[in-house]
């Protein structure tokens, strides 16, 4: 096929029929194609396939990581070793666009592979390699590492999602009314759309819309403004017109903030992220509205089809027996990894996301006594199962992971598994009874793990904090631990509080009813799961991108 006027290769809405390009570092669409790390992957992944079954009218702009974000794999005594391998993807097609684009200076080649809307029924995704021979080798290995740890490594990569993924649109001819930067990694296609509508920032700001996944201040990526400059991030803008042209004064350049000043909308990923979102950027001038349309995951990818069947058949014995089904064969993923046999009638909890300090991975072992309590109770027995994955040059998240893998040797009932991708998790949220999530309020900004939890037949169980506060309703469908004033607590006092009432609502709410009061626990599982199915599957947000976003 000719890629040169590109068009989306089916018949679109007619409501969905504005043109739109998605850039994203990263997306997990399915297995096979490993170019994400975690939740800001998972959240594409979904929007990208909800597009397709909505047909709408958009395609993703991403980046070909040659050795994907990195493979978990485990040391000598189990703990984890970061390994990098090369990945193949034989069903990417060749668009047979190439095209250079300026980095650090030096003009770099560029190549587009293609993965066909057939392919694994996503929108059409534009995936950029600069792992190409006419470069050279430190131009290569722009596109080797996902979320490279070498700052300047970094930078180029967001040049090439952006400056590049503006150029790649371009070539197609594909010129889209909307550019929607999911994070504000690929800024730099404001600059490039900026020189090309002849410095007219209006033209800009007609165009771009932006998705912020980052409660905190902190958390939003900056970079010396001379070192981006060096780069070739500003596209031949001075330092001076930059700064001119952003309204920032000082050395450090704020990628989000440009993004909000650039941008005509942004929304925040949750109803509490956007309240977040609002008062942390009100002290600066300039910038876009912020509204909230809250992440969600694909239902047709994400849930048990055989679960929700026996549901509304009201067949309450089957369910149990697709349940346990489900629990058991996990558990051979358990046994095969770690040696060690779980039960399908015993309670399952499973904590698996990104290991970050504010999720807080190790929260229930920080009081050894009460787990030791837990995990060895004969009338209510517990089975506990970790997993995730570190940034890999996170050294206290890789030293949280290693604590407990080192701290389950001790325990017949818990486990700690690696390759958190999509398969193992959906095998784990298949394996969960209670979905457990910590994190600090509110330090999350969605947290969308637990919504296909909860299309696989897992309880969530959470800090309010992100999706949560729109989603559980307590005892009915989920259960959540009350907000404190956590505004006037310190973070150890905040951590107390959290834990105690983690371990209350644990041993006298949720065990007494899994173990006494079984048919009422089934009720509350399938709420969350009817509860999930609408509000928080995807085609509800990719609409919501087109009527409150892309308008």
């Amino acid at each position: 096929m000719s890629f040169k006027n590109y068009t989306v290769p089916y018949t679109g809405e007619e409501r969905y029929s504005k043109k739109v390009a998605y850039f994203s570092m990263e997306f997990a669409v399915h297995q096979p194609l490993k170019i994400y790390s975690g939740g800001l992957g998972f959240l594409a992944g979904s929007h990208l396939r909800s597009a397709y079954e909505l047909k709408q009218n958009l395609i993703g702009i991403g980046i070909l990581w040659k050795y994907g974000y990195y493979d978990q794999a485990r040391n000598q005594d189990q703990t984890l070793q970061v390994t990098w391998m090369e990945k193949n993807a034989s069903f990417l097609e060749d668009s047979g666009i190439k095209f250079q684009i300026d980095i650090h200076e030096h003009p770099v080649w560029v190549k587009a592979w293609y993965l066909n809307p057939e392919t694994f029924k996503s929108a059409p995704l534009f995936l950029l390699s600069t792992d190409l021979p006419e470069n050279d080798y430190v131009s290569q290995t722009i596109t080797h590492r996902l979320y490279d740890a070498n700052v300047a490594t970094k930078v180029a990569q967001f040049i090439l999602l952006g400056v590049g993924g503006a150029k790649l649109i371009d070539e197609l001819n594909f010129n889209p009314e909307r550019y929607h930067l999911n994070e504000a990694h690929g800024l730099s296609a404001a600059f490039y759309l900026y020189k090309k509508f002849n410095n007219n920032i209006d033209e800009v700001k007609k165009r771009l819309v932006f998705t912020t996944h980052t409660p905190e201040e902190a958390g939003n990526e900056k970079h010396d403004i001379a070192l981006c400059h060096k780069m070739s991030y500003f596209c031949g803008l001075s330092i001076e017109e930059t700064k001119k042209l952003t309204g920032m004064d000082d050395d450090a350049f704020n990628h989000s903030l440009a993004a909000l000043r650039f941008a005509h909308i942004a929304n925040g990923v949750s109803e509490l992220h956007g309240h977040v979102s609002r008062a942390m950027w009100s002290k600066y001038p300039n910038i876009c509205p912020i509204i909230s349309i809250t992440n969600a995951q694909n239902w047709q990818y994400w849930a048990d089809k055989q679960l929700y069947r026996k549901m509304e058949d009201g067949d309450d014995f089957w369910w149990d027996d697709r349940k346990k089904y489900l629990k058991k064969r996990s558990f051979e993923i358990v046994a095969d990894q770690t040696g060690k046999v779980f039960d399908p009638n015993v309670f399952t909890i499973v904590w698996a996301r990104r290991f970050a300090g504010y999720k807080r991975a190790e929260f229930i072992t920080r009081d050894i006594e009460r787990f030791n309590a837990l995990t060895s109770s004969t009338k209510y027995p517990v089975q506990i199962i970790w997993a995730g994955k570190p940034y890999p040059m996170d050294y206290p998240a890789i030293n949280d992971f290693n604590h407990l893998v080192n701290l389950s040797k001790g325990y017949k009932n818990v486990a700690v598994m690696i390759g958190y991708e999509l398969a193992l998790s959906k095998r784990l949220k298949q394996s969960a009874d209670c979905w457990l999530n910590n994190p600090r309020v509110p330090r999350e900004a969605s947290g969308t793990s637990g919504m296909t939890a909860a299309m696989n037949g897992a309880v969530n169980f959470s800090t309010d904090d992100g999706w949560i506060p729109e989603f559980v309703n307590h005892g009915n469908n989920g259960f959540v631990v009350p907000k404190a004033d956590y505004a006037n607590m310190t973070v150890e006092e905040q951590d107390k509080y959290d834990l105690d009432q983690v371990y209350d609502i644990l041993l006298n709410q949720i065990l007494p009813l899994y173990y006494d009061n079984y048919d009422t626990w089934r009720q509350i599982v399938k709420n969350g799961m009817r509860d999930v199915r609408y509000q928080f599957d995807s085609s509800r947000m990719a609409d919501e991108y087109y009527t409150k976003m892309y308008k």
